[in-house]
């Protein structure tokens, strides 16, 4: 049976080879490790193994990980509810669920002067599905225009998850 030791090998290399084939650096690249539900025991396993970066679905879950692990990367990538933007400014580094203005307001407000700005990114709806999460690809601009003179978020892109399809030329389209 694979440790995940042996997988975090297998899939940096897969990354290095796509990296490669698409001209970008392989360090250009993070692989970052979805860890909700985990226990600790596994995150730690992965920490071992020299990974740092760890995405958590919940804000609670994910504080309790953080006590028990300093000093690794971690990013929200569930949905933040206004009474949670406290606890994501002050304890992430990334927020890449990031689709209204008041969110991002209160994100910044709360990230303390002694931190660096908060990486976000902004969340797209792109299958236009009602039950999906994420700004219509029309609203892009003007929510970064209103995340942009925001002193403690640094804007560094968008995180959209498409509709599942088995068509791979579709996939890379979207």
């Amino acid at each position: 049976m694979a440790t995940i030791s042996d997988n975090l090998q297998v899939v940096t290399a897969r990354i290095a080879r796509a990296a490669r084939a698409a001209g970008r650096d392989p360090f250009s690249v993070t692989l970052l490790a979805v860890s909700k539900s985990q226990p600790v025991a596994r995150i730690e396993e992965a920490r071992a193994a020299g990974h740092q970066a760890f995405g958590e679905n919940y804000v609670q879950e994910a504080l309790e990980k953080m006590d028990a692990l300093p000093g690794l990367e971690w990013h929200l990538i569930g949905p933040l509810q206004s009474n949670k933007t406290r606890m994501a400014a002050e304890r992430f580094a990334w927020v890449h669920t990031l689709e209204r203005e008041k969110i991002a307001r209160r994100l910044s407000e709360q990230r303390r002067a002694g931190l660096p700005p908060l990486n976000v990114l902004i969340q797209v709806n792109v299958s236009g599905e009602a039950t999906k999460s994420g700004v219509a690809v029309e609203a892009i601009a003007a929510l970064a225009r209103a995340i942009a003179p925001l002193p403690r978020l640094h804007l560094r892109g968008l995180m959209a998850v498409p509709e599942p399809t088995p068509d791979v030329a579709l996939q890379r389209m979207r």
